[in-house]
């Protein structure tokens, strides 16, 4: 005797939730709350502050730090739900394509990880995102990486 198998269609409002659910990015959230440009180009000055006085990582960026400040900011304030200035100008961010030219093993990753986690932990602003932040910038470094050990 075959086992019958009754098929149920899922309410349409289990199946919203549950794609709600699924498309959930928390990072891409922050900028609700946050509700402001200024922290994220103050994380970007703190960033690069630690830098600006890192052997490891100074040599990989260009004298002028400027443009590249602006960019990191615009390009996180797109990430965490902003206005998209970045993908405006730029196109698409492309981020492991637009660093492949420099060498990024463990130890510039550690450095980069390093000098973004002071940066954080002097942008009060995002002390309630924390969490969030790191596992992004922790996968992002990762990702960045192009070359073994």
């Amino acid at each position: 005797m075959s086992a019958q198998v009754r098929l149920v269609k899922p309410s349409f409002e289990y199946s919203q939730l549950m794609y709600n659910q699924a498309m959930i990015d928390p990072l891409g959230e922050i900028y609700k709350d946050i509700k402001d440009d200024e922290p994220f180009f103050r994380l970007v000055d703190e960033f690069y502050a630690g830098v600006e006085n890192d052997s490891i990582l100074r040599p990989m960026y260009p004298e002028e730090l400027t443009e590249a400040k602006r960019h990191l900011a615009l390009f996180l304030i797109q990430r965490t739900g902003g206005r998209t200035t970045y993908s405006d100008e730029r196109g698409h961010p492309r981020m492991r394509g637009r660093h492949m030219k420099f060498s990024i093993g463990t130890k510039e990753r550690d450095a980069w990880l390093a000098n973004m986690s002071k940066a954080l932990d002097q942008v009060p602003e995002f002390e309630k995102h924390r969490d969030e932040l790191w596992a992004f910038f922790d996968h992002f470094a990762n990702f960045m990486m192009n070359r073994p050990d």
